[in-house]
């Protein structure tokens, strides 16, 4: 399926969208910095990456196989610019299982911009996708993130102890999980609605 169409999606405060190649400065505005790169167990962005990122997600819209992955510009609605993204990558196209994330520009960050833009996302993942359980990976000293994890419904299923490697520092993450009949089947953070605009 080309999810294109149905998009983008919207909150009360926010418009989710495909990214587009003129996303490159904004995408590198914030991967580009060691703090947020820090709990995606990765370097900072160049800027030349993230214009080759922006490339990539803008054709990036099919969600059929395995390892499909739609990462979607988060925007303040009626105001320019990408404050950040959440993402949605399918996992096990059989089981219909997904991973969700989310990054913000730390400029954006306590506003309740993460939790409503993911929760648009998880709706769209169960009512939309068909997925049946949703999960997010994170650095247990990601506190913002685990916030999201618990605003959203989800629950903690596992404690990852040292199981990767960035740079020299060993990191531990968490596993937060919830079905579509934990979800599903009731309104998740901000209503969603998809718009045409």
């Amino acid at each position: 399926m080309d999810v294109a169409a149905l998009l983008p999606l919207t909150t009360a405060r926010l418009s989710l969208r495909v990214f587009t190649p003129d996303d490159a400065d904004d995408l590198y505005a914030y991967q580009g910095l060691p703090s947020v790169a820090r709990y995606l167990y990765r370097p900072a962005h160049t800027r030349e990456r993230s214009k080759q990122v922006a490339a990539e997600r803008a054709a990036r819209t099919v969600w059929r196989t395995d390892g499909d992955k739609l990462s979607l510009a988060v925007c303040r609605r009626e105001e320019p610019g990408v404050i950040g993204e959440v993402s949605l990558t399918l996992a096990d196209a059989r089981a219909a299982q997904a991973e969700i994330g989310w990054t913000l520009h730390p400029g954006h960050q306590r506003h309740g911009y993460a939790t409503e833009a993911a929760a648009a996302l998880a709706a769209f993942a169960f009512d939309t996708l068909g997925v049946h359980r949703l999960y997010a990976r994170l650095d247990v000293e990601n506190t913002g993130s685990l916030r999201v994890c618990e605003r959203l419904g989800m629950r903690r299923e596992a404690h990852l102890v040292e199981n990767d490697l960035d740079g020299d520092r060993w990191g531990s993450e968490y596993i937060y999980a919830a079905l579509s009949a934990d979800l599903g089947g009731r309104s998740v953070g901000q209503p969603i609605s998809r718009s045409a605009d």
